[in-house]
This record gives C-alpha cells, structure tokens and sequence, in this order.
C-alpha cells in the first residue's frame, strides 16, 4: 500500500518504457524509499516527436511490472503519457513532480524543439504540475548502461530540492527544468544554471537504396552509424516514382560559448529553466515594428 504522506513522482520519456534511462531513473528513486513512484510511458520508441499529440482515437494503456512503481504503458507519445498521467483517469491522485527522462542523447540548443523528452516535461508544466526533463548525453564507445544509474543520482539532490519547493509552496509555476548531463557523468563538474542556446545539427537528406542504409538518429542530438546497415538489403526494386531518402547529417553549430550545450561539453550538469513562449530576438521584434505600418500603408504593393 503506497505511503499517502510521501511526494508522488510520475517518470515518463520518450525512448520508451523498457529504455535503460528510465529503469535506472526509476531504481534510483524507488531505492531511496522517499517517493511514490509512478510510470507512464511510451509502449515503444518515440524519440524525436516533439510535443506530437494524439488526437482522433483511444489510446491503450497496459499494466507493466517495475519493482517498486505502479507502472502502464502507453501507445502514445510522451506527451500523451504527460498528460495522462496527470489526469486522475490513469492513476487515483496527481503527482506533485513529473520527470522525463533519462534520455539517451543530450537535448541541447534548438533540438529542445524535437525532443520528445522535453515535451513530456512541457505537457506537465502545460498543466499546471512542476516538471523536469533529464538527457544524458551518450557518446558510442565511451557511454555504457550503469551511466544512466550515475546520472539518475547525480540527479537526486535536485530531485530532492525540488520536491522540498513544491511542499513548500515556493516552486515557481512559470517555468520546467531541463537537465543534461555529460558523457563522463561520473566525473561531472557540479551543477550549473544554462540557457538555451542555438547549437543544432544541421541535416540534410540523401537517396538510399535501402530502409537500412546510412546513419540512424539515436536522439535529437546524436547521430550513430547503424551497423546494421553495414550489410545493405535491398527491400524492393529501385524506381523514379517511389525514391526513398534517409536523413544525414552535414554540420554541428554549437552556438554561444556560455548557453547549454557548450557548458555540458564542458563537463558540468546543465540545469536550464525552460517556458513555453516562443518569443523573437528584440532586433526583429524592431524590425517588423517598423516594416508592418509600411505593408498596411501600401496594401496592394508588390515587388514580385
């Protein structure tokens, strides 16, 4: 029977409920005996899908085991899960936290757009329930599974913190938290307040022959060789009329020197305060200041 008097704690994400994030995420805070842990989350993976809602059908909810939590998952997107796991639809009472995470990949700069992590967190704040989103920024060859438990109690002290805000009532409610966390975690910096900056991974497409063939995205801001594509299949004959395109990447913009992903480079926890306006730099919000009493003073003017 769960403990009514301790701080409820609903864990969603986008890599899907059996991703290695969320299970040490949800170890890490089930083994501290603090917390009622809930889970909510995808049923597969949906990385990449932004805050993508789903709209004109039901979506199913299955009972999973996950020692220590009560726990569904959900043929949805993360903020789907978000938002039914806060609805009292799913479970009898709604969370005083809502965390997303941990992600595998960083989610950094413009890629907080894409991210299906963050957007879990977003769908929480949207509602009125204190959120964070957690990334761990993997790297092939040097990030391995018992990273994601370091992360996760890297995390606890603000995971704590937090919680003691909300029973406090000093939380702020105009604002999520977006946490990254570096690829030597166990040899992290500290903690240090970021901003969201402009690094983002500059794409492009190309044709293939194959489903299999190129690189596949392993999180809104990683690209991995699919070594599966090492040994190409050809799924169905080449024709002009059906091409098939895979995306690649062509440059990595990192952005300015002291907003989010250049400080996670660095080596420290990124902890960037998140809203959900989307408001232009002030030099534009000038420019069209003065550009659009010209357009409604000249209606019919045009220089095409």
């Amino acid at each position: 029977m769960e403990n009514i008097h301790r701080p409820t704690i609903m864990v969603t994400n986008d890599d899907g409920i059996d991703a290695p994030g969320l299970r040490a995420l949800v170890r890490v805070l089930v083994s501290t005996d603090c917390y009622n842990v809930q889970v909510c989350a995808p049923d597969s993976e949906k990385s990449a899908v932004s805050h993508c809602i789903t709209w004109r059908h039901p979506i199913s909810a299955k009972r999973v085991h996950i020692d220590g939590a009560t726990a569904f998952a959900v043929c949805g997107t993360p903020a789907d899960c978000a938002s039914l796991g806060i609805s009292k639809a799913l479970f009898p009472t709604i969370s005083d936290l809502v965390i997303s995470g941990i992600n595998m990949g960083s989610n950094c700069g413009y890629h907080i757009i894409y991210s299906g992590t963050v957007a879990g967190a977003r769908e929480a704040f949207f509602n009125g329930v204190p959120s964070v989103s957690i990334s761990y920024d993997w790297v092939g060859g040097k990030s391995n599974v018992h990273d994601y438990t370091l992360a996760a109690e890297a995390c606890l002290p603000i995971i704590s913190a937090i919680v003691d805000e909300i029973r406090n009532q000093n939380y702020p409610h105009r604002c999520f938290l977006n946490i990254d966390l570096p690829t030597d975690v166990a040899n992290h910096k500290g903690y240090k307040l970021t901003k969201q900056g402009t690094s983002i991974f500059k794409m492009g497409w190309r044709q293939v022959t194959s489903d299999m063939q190129g690189e596949k995205m392993a999180s809104t801001m990683t690209m991995e060789s699919n070594s599966e594509a090492s040994a190409e299949t050809q799924t169905s004959p080449l024709s002009p009329e059906n091409p098939l395109f895979r995306r690649e990447l062509i440059s990595i913009e990192h952005g300015d020197n002291d907003t989010d992903h250049r400080i996670l480079q660095e080596g420290y926890i990124t902890v960037t305060p998140l809203g959900a306006l989307s408001p232009a730099e002030k030099d534009s919000h000038a420019f069209f200041q003065n550009w659009l009493p010209s357009v409604a003073a000249h209606p019919s003017s045009s220089s095409l």
